[in-house]
């Protein structure tokens, strides 16, 4: 079975998680799936979450891949990688707060997800099932996304 795999260079600059948002878009058309489902939304947040970690919290260029098995019951993974060495630590965010809350939403929506050193940075990835999501729902469903 053959992997399909596209990657995306994403600058040092916070408006590149908004290009990364329209390319995973543009990517859920070209693998043939429909951009408006669950799941894609759920992809689009999840890795609008680990590029603004990637970019807002090391100052520096990052890469974004996506691996896409045809074999529907595969899960897609989400791959981002950046030049920081640190560690990525879920936070508790305070109710009231507007953000800290990426990898919690990360760990809640994917079936998997984890980290390892790189070269003198680090790979961050998740791993989406295409079903019904391993933290049971979509992100609409968890009422991270509305309509």
């Amino acid at each position: 079975m053959q992997v399909l795999q596209v990657q995306l260079a994403v600058a040092a600059d916070p408006v590149e998680v908004g290009r990364a948002r329209r390319w995973v878009r543009a990517q859920v058309l070209a693998f043939g799936a429909d951009p408006g489902s669950p799941f894609a939304e759920t992809l689009v947040l999840v890795v609008s979450e680990l590029v603004t970690n990637a970019v807002v919290h090391t100052g520096r260029p990052a890469a974004l891949r996506l691996s896409w098995p045809p074999d529907p019951a595969a899960p897609l993974r989400v791959e981002v990688s950046d030049a920081s060495g640190t560690a990525p630590a879920p936070r508790h965010a305070a109710a009231s707060a507007t953000n800290g809350r990426g990898l919690e939403l990360v760990e809640l929506l994917c079936a998997r997800w984890g980290w390892c050193p790189q070269g003198s940075g680090k790979l961050v990835w998740c791993e989406l099932d295409r079903g019904p999501l391993a933290g049971g729902g979509s992100a609409r469903e968890h009422g991270m996304l509305t309509a």
